[in-house]
């Protein structure tokens, strides 16, 4: 069975804040993504390394935990990578990735740097060139996790005119989901920007779990119950989950393949996503989240 480890709700915390850096790992969302780039000044990127690597030993392992460090052309990749490469993280966040090099480069020096066998990789995709060279990023290495969409610069690379249903960018959030799929990736959507629009956020995540996203990136702690909401399988979709699973194993104990769940015909591959939903189901409730809706 795929990895069904809850990504509903993946929070940035700014590197450079110290107080959110204490405050991230008692909120309920699913993982965070400790930040080193986008969300830190240049003047402050020094600072912020060192209070994040402080921040991952102090714990808790949970929940999941990357880091996005800034690109290794810049004068503070390099560093970045040696720093984390073994400070405890879950992963590691490459920006605005746009070839698969790229990622054997950040593989090599994380290696270098001591890195543990399972310090995972996730690639930002997040520009034209990034989108279009997201199957060869997906493949580029084993240490890869998943790919992570970053709506807000590839609208601004495209020249885009942000909309509610977000039809600027839902042919590049389909390529990355076919890149991540096929290669057996996580997946992310990107961010929700306007603090003060509940129901847009609302749609968005609906949108992007429709869509097939594992979850979605969160710039506000408030955000997380509507993601978690959205991504978490619904008691009556779990309902149909357990009958088609009883309802296969009933056909197949009578020697039949296929049988019929509510009037719909059901078929290995039904129960095959019965099983993996019922599985989230049951990691949600581990985490004790609070996830159904």
């Amino acid at each position: 069975m795929p990895d069904v480890r809850p990504r509903r709700s993946v929070l940035y915390v700014p590197g450079a804040n110290a107080r959110a850096l204490a405050k991230a790992g008692t909120l309920p969302a699913d993982g965070l993504i400790l930040d080193l780039e986008d969300a830190v000044a240049p003047s402050a990127k020094e600072a912020a390394r060192a209070q994040v690597v402080a921040a991952l030993a102090a714990g808790p392992a949970a929940p999941e935990r990357l880091v996005r460090v800034n690109g290794l052309a810049t004068p503070w990749g390099a560093r970045d990578l040696a720093a984390v490469a073994a400070a405890g993280a879950d992963g590691v966040c490459l920006p605005k990735v746009e070839r698969p090099e790229e990622v054997v480069a950040a593989e090599r020096a994380l290696a270098a740097a001591g890195a543990p066998p399972g310090l995972a990789l996730w690639c930002m995709i997040e520009t034209p060139r990034g989108v279009l060279a997201a199957a060869e990023i997906a493949a580029a290495s084993p240490r890869l996790a998943g790919l992570v969409a970053g709506t807000s610069d590839l609208a601004k690379d495209l020249g885009a005119r942000p909309t509610a249903g977000r039809a600027e960018v839902l042919t590049s959030l389909g390529l990355l989901l076919l890149a991540a799929r096929a290669r057996g990736l996580a997946a992310l959507d990107g961010v929700h920007l306007a603090l003060d629009d509940g129901a847009g956020l609302e749609a968005a995540c609906r949108q992007g779990r429709d869509l097939g996203f594992d979850g979605k990136t969160l710039i506000h702690p408030d955000q997380i119950a509507a993601a978690n909401r959205a991504f978490a399988p619904s008691a009556a979709e779990l309902a149909v989950a357990r009958r088609i699973i009883e309802a296969h194993a009933e056909a197949e104990a009578a020697g039949r393949g296929v049988t019929v769940v509510d009037g719909r015909l059901v078929e290995a591959l039904h129960v095959e996503a019965a099983r993996r939903l019922v599985a989230l189901a049951e990691a949600i409730s581990a985490r004790g989240a609070g996830g159904q809706r």
